[in-house]
């Protein structure tokens, strides 16, 4: 035998790598272009991207940018100064927390600051509670870091919100992070003022980080307001990292601009994480997304206005439909309907029994492309986003209204 033949069989790709599971947003929105290609006319609430063209003053500042040969060259690989600063701004004007453009790093889209902060903090075996339902990424990002995920479940019984009776039920000697997400995706779920304030000051209390992806933010609607953890809770400045971004807000989800704000030997780490892993964020996208934050709003409020009359829409008329239970959400741009009343019986000669089952029935029977509850915890919901135009809204629940008729 020669000793290529007594060579022990490795796995051709890394354990961490081959357990990550496919984005279902993406996938679920990847599957509904591909029929549409085929001259299907799928109605999708698949993916979180609004309709709207980016504002055109921030297309314009990328316009300029781009014609300027010192955007054309490598710089800081936590970001430009100018947008750091601007950020450390917005975090003060919209999270009530004053942070320096020194604790700012910008990454390419929330995703990236997602990862970062769980990579900068979270080591082999450290568990990480995560309330349940949770957008998808999450959990392959903790687990991408070595962490534990651990599912707190609020359904829509609870107005999809954790308490902290919940939280402290999950607690154990291995915790050291809580995700807290307030606009909520998937649910549109906005925790209030006291229960941001008592769920702060119960990872205070314990000495869990808290890692809070604010993205969604300034999309509320009812007069209610996104409280921010570290507002809320100022000594949590220490032990929490902050994630947001420009891609929901200004319509940018293709620009790739997000950020992390962090203490200040965190922001330190995750930067030479990220000068290795991706140096600068595209120069052109940073000089827009510094339009976005000092320029003009107006924009913004009536994107917000837009998703506010869409969301009284489908709500109302997906509670139309008999089994179906959905909560009025309070922010972001998406609903989350209890399917639960949908499952076991018979639509068009197929039975489903999960979420699962009963998405795909929808896409192949009526085409409409919805992301089953098991890509964000338990079985038994679905999540839509109505960030897709007012016309393809209606025309998609109406087909859902005919096919549970």
């Amino acid at each position: 035998m020669n000793s290529a033949d007594s060579r022990v069989r490795l796995p051709r790709l890394s354990t961490r790598i081959a357990a990550i599971a496919e984005s279902a947003t993406l996938k679920v929105d990847a599957k509904a272009k591909a029929l549409q290609a085929e001259g299907k006319h799928v109605i999708s609430y698949a993916a979180g991207e609004p309709n709207f063209a980016t504002p055109e003053h921030i297309v314009e500042a990328a316009v300029v940018a781009a014609r300027d040969p010192k955007n054309h060259r490598y710089t800081p690989a936590a970001g430009l100064p100018d947008l750091r600063e601007a950020i450390a701004q917005k975090t003060l004007r919209d999270s009530g927390t004053h942070v320096t453009a020194s604790q700012v790093i910008v990454t390419n889209g929330g995703k990236q600051a997602v990862y970062q902060s769980f990579a900068a903090i979270v080591d082999d075996g450290d568990e990480v509670i995560l309330p349940t339902p949770y957008w998808t990424t999450y959990p392959e990002a903790v687990k991408l870091a070595g962490g534990v995920p651990v599912d707190v479940f609020a359904g829509a019984d609870q107005g999809y919100l954790v308490t902290v009776d919940q939280l402290e039920a999950a607690r154990t000697a291995r915790t050291k992070v809580l995700l807290f997400v307030s606009p909520s995706n998937p649910t549109g779920a906005v925790y209030s003022e006291e229960q941001t304030r008592a769920i702060g000051e119960w990872a205070l209390e314990h000495g869990i980080w808290v890692i809070t992806d604010e993205i969604y933010q300034n999309l509320v609607y009812d007069g209610v307001k996104a409280v921010s953890i570290t507002q809320a809770v100022p000594e949590l400045l220490d032990t929490a990292i902050l994630v947001n971004g420009v891609a929901k807000t200004y319509a940018m989800t293709g620009w790739r601009v997000g950020w992390m704000v962090a203490p200040a030997d965190v922001t330190k780490a995750a930067s030479n994480l990220q000068s290795h892993l991706s140096s600068n964020v595209s120069n052109i996208s940073q000089r827009a997304a510094l339009a976005a934050l000092t320029g003009p709003q107006d924009s913004v409020e009536t994107m917000r206005q837009a998703f506010d009359a869409r969301r009284k829409t489908i709500v109302a008329e997906l509670n139309t439909i008999p089994g179906v239970v959905t909560p009025t959400p309070q922010g972001a741009f998406y609903v989350y309907p209890d399917v639960t009343g949908l499952l076991g019986r018979e639509w068009g000669g197929v039975t489903p029994t999960t979420s699962l089952e009963l998405a795909d029935l929808i896409l192949d029977q009526a085409e409409v492309a919805t992301v089953p509850g098991e890509a964000f915890g338990p079985s038994g919901y679905l999540r839509l986003s109505y960030a897709l135009g007012d016309d393809a809204l209606l025309e998609g629940v109406h087909r859902l209204q005919r096919l549970f008729a």
